[in-house]
């Protein structure tokens, strides 16, 4: 087995941890995903924006539009923890920061992905 390693860099034992190629499928599948899901989203937003609160209730209640607004609101909201996630764990080297501020994206992105899409079924279930 050919190394390509530098001297120095095999003292330090440097090199790959090998756990990002899952972080970065993981990105790159959400991405794709939410390609069709944000033009989707776009015309829907443009067809809301014709109506009244009563029209916007009607249509969300349409299963099809809640299962995609609930699909787009849940891989973006899990994209965005990834992509922060990768950000803090570059460009933080504090452990004790990174490690909070790991905990603290986790936290605001699940909070705020669950507030949405329970908001969501709440309208879509007929408890608006």
């Amino acid at each position: 087995m050919v190394s390509y390693r530098t001297p120095l860099g095999r003292a330090r034992g440097l090199g790959s941890a090998k756990h990002g190629a899952g972080h970065w499928v993981s990105e790159r599948v959400t991405a794709i995903a939410l390609v069709p899901l944000v033009i989707w989203a776009v015309y829907a937003v443009l067809q809301l924006a014709a109506g009244d609160y009563g029209y916007a209730v009607h249509w969300i209640q349409s299963p099809l539009n809640a299962t995609l607004t609930i699909l787009t609101l849940a891989i973006s909201f899990w994209h965005m923890q990834a992509g922060l996630r990768v950000v803090v764990e570059d460009y933080i080297h504090k452990t004790l920061s990174k490690s909070a501020l790991l905990l603290l994206n986790l936290f605001v992105c699940g909070l705020a992905g669950a507030l949405a899409i329970l908001s969501i079924l709440k309208v879509a279930l007929g408890g608006a």
